[in-house]
């Protein structure tokens, strides 16, 4: 199934049989035709993430099934595959635990992203040569297929003859079908399998199970007004320091940037953005510079009945620029329901630049950092350098150089990974003397601390940066990672969870922060599920698969992964592997390393 293309059982025809003169060989077999339902959609959603979910299913599932039961699998594509089995029970058989084990795998994944299949099985006379099947008993295997439920499978009469006494299944009757490029009619019987198909959405159950005691709000970009392309780093800058500002606020749960930037350049409609991002209330607005003017057009929007609650424009000096975003933030909790106290209002200390072109290459080399490649990177370190020469005593500038010198260290992106790292822990320090309230500094160097297996220093900067900026993703999905390393996982998933519900578009690792969660706390069937979301596996989340089904005693699934590992690095081995992690009990340490003894993993 990682094979590109479409599965076209139909291009078996007449004219792709061998000739007479061509050796062939005939006998008669079980074939099983698998179809993926709703590949091309899944595919345009997320084409590498619904690979990736389709190799896993395969390495853990579907190939241990056919092997199992003694299948032969003659050939795969793009969604689907042919497999052939000696035995008629053996391809029911199959066909039903293939199916009741997706059905319990995507008993938490929401609708739309659901790997689901149908399944066809026919015994009658094959043609095999060149390691390919042909004839009418694949045909009309293939053709069954189409007629299946989803999440199901149909087999026909001569199938139904030979099983109906010797499996633990009921059929119902469908009658006799006419299938495409089939002569004759074909008695078709569907498998009843136990219980029924989830329906309920995973997303949405987690949504409804929410309890939403504060506000919740989205801030979306504001529009740039004017016709000055250049002007797109500060409007989006403002935008996101708007809501950084008001994720300052206890009272509020604010959904993060990654999330409602998704809406940039795009037409919106509200009630669909609300439902999508799970906000009670959404900011617009727009953004009008000319000279050293500004014009800030702002409103606040019900999305309970699509009325505008309040609007506001400021026409401001650039000079300005702190008071109005403070301003502007401040209006917006005031007008929420529940009315907050005013003694809430007041922001936290935070300093601002003396240089006004020192904030706006601040607010580039973000959007430039959030880019995530090598070449935005460099451009982020250019525009965050500029900003400290314009300002040496810009604290969130050495705050975010840290940051995006902090991204080539973690994606190898420098020669020197240590000097680096020793550059970013500089750069830390400076914007802590400089400002000690910025939520940024105290993230990094948490994260910082974590990495030097300082969980002690960790734990300080992480707890300032949360009572600085309570409603930061990632501050609060880190929360949950330190606290999985500290031996507390149950409270870290949590933590993880709201980090999720704060930014519905999170990044891929937020997953994998809520796998090693999982398994810590001992949930292995919840670490795996989570760490099936990742679009690429690398050698770690190989590592935690495998200690998972260690310890659930699925010899097949984990052998799987060990061999990824080894596939990846020839030369891994265990207690260099174990001293990477950052357990702070030699409890949980000793319980990843027999999870990974028991699925196959050398001692070294």
């Amino acid at each position: 199934m990682e094979l590109a293309g479409t599965c076209e059982y139909s291009s078996y025809k007449e004219s792709m049989f061998p000739t007479k003169e061509e050796l062939m060989e005939r006998r008669l077999a079980a074939v099983l035709a698998a179809d993926m339902a709703g590949y091309s959609r899944l595919m345009g959603i997320d084409e590498a993430g619904t690979l990736a979910r389709l190799r896993t299913h395969r390495i853990e599932l579907i190939d241990p099934a056919i092997a199992k039961n003694q299948g032969n699998i003659i050939k795969t594509t793009g969604d689907g595959m042919l497999v052939e089995f000696q035995s008629v029970a053996d391809a029911v058989k199959c066909a039903a635990e293939i199916q009741e084990r997706m059905r319990r795998r995507n008993s938490d994944v929401p609708n739309e992203r659901r790997i689901q299949f149908r399944i066809g099985i026919n015994l009658g006379d094959i043609i095999f040569q060149d390691e390919d099947i042909f004839g009418d008993g694949v045909n009309i295997a293939a053709r069954l297929e189409s007629l299946a439920e989803i999440g199901g499978f149909c087999v026909t009469a001569a199938v139904y003859d030979q099983v109906a006494d010797r499996v633990d299944l009921t059929f119902e009757d469908l009658g006799d079908k006419s299938l495409k490029n089939i002569n004759r009619p074909i008695r078709v019987y569907r498998a009843v399998l136990d219980g029924p198909q989830p329906e309920t959405n995973g997303a949405a159950e987690r949504v409804k199970g929410r309890a939403m005691v504060k506000p919740t709000v989205a801030v979306l970009p504001f529009t740039n007004m004017s016709g000055d392309p250049e002007q797109e780093f500060f409007v989006d800058g403002l935008t996101e320091d708007i809501l950084t500002e008001l994720s300052r606020r206890h009272e509020l749960f604010v959904i993060s940037r990654n999330s409602s930037f998704v809406y940039k350049n795009q037409a919106v409609n509200i009630p669909e953005v609300a439902k999508a991002l799970g906000a009670q209330y959404l900011v617009e607005g727009s953004v009008r510079k000319a000279g050293n003017r500004i014009r800030i057009t702002v409103q606040l929007i019900d999305t309970a009945n699509d009325s505008h609650i309040w609007a506001e424009k400021y026409d401001r000096n650039l000079d300005d620029i702190f008071e109005l975003q403070d301003e502007v933030t401040a209006a917006i909790v005031a007008t929420l329901p529940g009315r907050v106290e005013a003694a809430q209002h007041d922001l936290l200390a935070r300093k601002t630049p003396a240089n006004m072109a020192a904030y706006e290459c601040v607010l580039a080399a973000k959007v430039y950092h959030h880019r995530s490649n090598l070449e935005d990177n460099n451009r982020a370190q250019e525009m965050i350098n500029r900003a400290i020469e314009l300002d040496p005593d810009y604290a969130h500038a050495h705050a975010w150089r840290g940051c995006i010198l902090g991204q080539t260290w973690g994606y190898g992106w420098c020669e020197d990974k240590d000097a680096t790292f020793d550059e970013v822990l500089t750069e830390l320090k400076k914007a802590l003397a400089l400002d000690e309230n910025d939520a940024d500094v105290h993230r990094i160097m948490a994260a910082c601390s974590v990495a030097a297996n300082d969980l002690t220093k960790a734990r300080y900067h992480q707890e300032r940066a949360l009572a600085l900026n309570p409603n930061y993703d990632l501050v609060v999905v880190q929360q949950g990672e330190l606290l999985t390393w500290l031996g507390n996982p149950e409270e870290g998933i949590e933590w993880i969870r709201k980090a999720m519900r704060l930014n519905p578009h999170h990044p891929e690792r937020f997953w994998s922060h809520l796998g090693k969660a999982h398994f810590t706390a001992r949930k292995y069937a919840e670490a795996i599920e989570a760490f099936m979301h990742l679009s690429t596996t690398d050698q770690i989340h190989h590592a935690f698969l495998a200690a998972s089904y260690g310890w659930l005693g699925d010899k097949t699934a984990a052998s799987g992964h060990v061999n990824r590992i080894y596939t990846i690095d020839p030369q891994f081995d265990l207690e260099t592997y174990l001293s990477t992690l950052h357990y702070n009990d030699d409890a949980d340490l000793q319980h990843h390393r027999d999870g990974l003894q028991a699925a196959g993993i050398k001692k070294g």
